[in-house]
């Protein structure tokens, strides 16, 4: 583990139309968590934002801030994860021509 992170969460702001259904019947919302490497003025380093598409990002729609918190513990070192490898289906000749 190489960080704590406390984050308060304002549940009346979250968007109902981007609530996501799963495949196991949970509903789940999307977010994004940034660290800052300075705390605001009551010490918050932490803001938590409704995730964009690239598109939203590209035509610079403003973030909707949903939470705040910050870092309680830290080894000093968080690494980024390891991107997954989208899945390419092979095509196998079976003879059939379609």
């Amino acid at each position: 583990m190489s960080a704590i992170i406390n984050v308060s969460l304002r549940v009346d702001a979250l968007p109902k139309e981007k609530f996501v259904s799963g495949k196991d019947g949970k509903v789940y919302y999307n977010f994004t968590v940034s660290v800052n490497d300075e705390p605001n003025q009551f010490g918050q380093n932490v803001s938590l934002t409704d995730s964009q598409t690239q598109e939203e990002r590209e035509a610079k729609k403003p973030k909707v801030y949903l939470g705040n918190g910050n870092v309680v513990w830290t080894n000093g070192e968080i690494k980024t994860a390891p991107k997954k490898e989208k899945a390419t289906a092979s095509v196998e000749d079976d003879g059939l021509p379609f």
